[in-house]
């Protein structure tokens, strides 16, 4: 396992949209375990995207303090409600914006073992599927912000 570095805002592969990974093999789960481990290792850390650390592949970690998830080739299935969000992002460091997210989300995606699971995440939680999710598709929170916070 090993700390990745991170990817800071004016890096362009933060701006593409990751591939999907066709196979779920020890590569893969070798990234997730050293995403998890750069995710552990960076103060403040809720989720990090491949993205953020250089990988093109549809692939996520999050840990909101209900463990840790692996998600491989994550994806909104559907959305409830609305929140008004506080948000930051390790690639761009001190940086914190209000905007909107669902208030309840449920994603499907695999696993680290290449299994189907489906999640709900409601509150923060869904806050973070969304925001990783978005890493996915070159998308960052500052795009969606309605006004930053000092």
């Amino acid at each position: 396992m090993a700390i990745r570095q991170i990817r800071l805002f004016d890096d362009e592969i933060l701006r593409k949209r990751s591939k999907t990974v066709d196979v779920v093999d020890d590569r893969i789960r070798q990234i997730l375990d050293d995403m998890a481990d750069t995710m552990y290792d960076t103060e403040n850390a809720g989720g990090l995207a491949a993205p953020q650390i250089g990988i093109l592949k549809r692939l996520v970690v999050i840990d909101m303090g209900q463990g840790l998830i692996k998600l491989v080739n994550p994806e909104i299935i559907s959305m409830e409600g609305s929140q008004d969000v506080i948000e930051g992002c390790l690639s761009i460091p001190n940086t914190f914006g209000k905007l909107k997210r669902p208030a309840k989300v449920k994603i499907h995606a695999l696993n680290e073992n290449g299994e189907k699971i489906m999640l709900t995440g409601k509150g923060d939680l869904a806050k973070c599927f969304c925001h990783e999710i978005d890493h996915l598709e070159g998308i960052l929170f500052t795009d969606l912000a309605t006004e930053y916070i000092k």
